[in-house]
């Protein structure tokens, strides 16, 4: 990894899809992101076992809480992040400004940051019928989250668990890195 790759923040939430989060990993270095991995306390938690080879796989620690004051950053500054899988919870809290967990409070810094912010939900139709979560949606859309919505986030998949598009999100995090011209 050189200082000139670009830095993908990799932030991942309790919902099925982050099990593959090794996948997405291994395609953003592929399309030659650094990934710096962050998993909510329940993602963290459904991985532990695999967290050691993720973090050998970025080269960083994994993050699933803020940092102690005083310690030292231990990622280098994202270029883009995102918030995949984002669960009907995180995209609520999110919307909000609930930022008691590290990656929550992340994604709600880089959009004050004026950091590219891309989020692909893995939510369930009941979930997504629920009157908040298309307010919440609105919200971040309007304070810049790049929300992608295919049919396909809130379809359940052929086995009955939602379906996700780990190439759509990484494919939409790329665009975000490009500027504007």
């Amino acid at each position: 990894m050189t200082g000139d790759q670009p830095v993908l923040y990799l932030l991942g939430t309790g919902a099925q899809p982050v099990l593959t989060v090794t996948t997405a990993v291994e395609q953003a270095q592929a399309d030659g992101w650094r990934v710096c991995l962050g998993l909510t306390p329940t993602a963290a938690r459904w991985l532990h076992p695999y967290l050691p080879g993720l973090e050998a796989l970025t080269g960083a620690p994994v993050r699933s809480h803020y940092k102690l004051p005083g310690q030292d950053d231990v990622w280098p500054s994202a270029d883009v992040v995102l918030l995949a899988p984002a669960t009907f919870n995180s995209i609520n809290r999110w919307a909000l400004g609930l930022t008691d967990s590290f990656v929550i409070g992340y994604a709600s810094e880089a959009l004050g940051r004026g950091i590219p912010t891309v989020t692909l939900p893995c939510v369930n139709s009941a979930l997504a019928a629920h009157p908040q979560y298309a307010r919440s949606l609105e919200t971040l859309q309007l304070a810049g989250a790049r929300v992608v919505l295919p049919g396909t986030t809130t379809a359940p998949g052929q086995d009955g668990t939602p379906g996700f598009d780990w190439n759509l999100a990484l494919r939409e995090a790329n665009a975000a890195r490009t500027p504007a011209l």
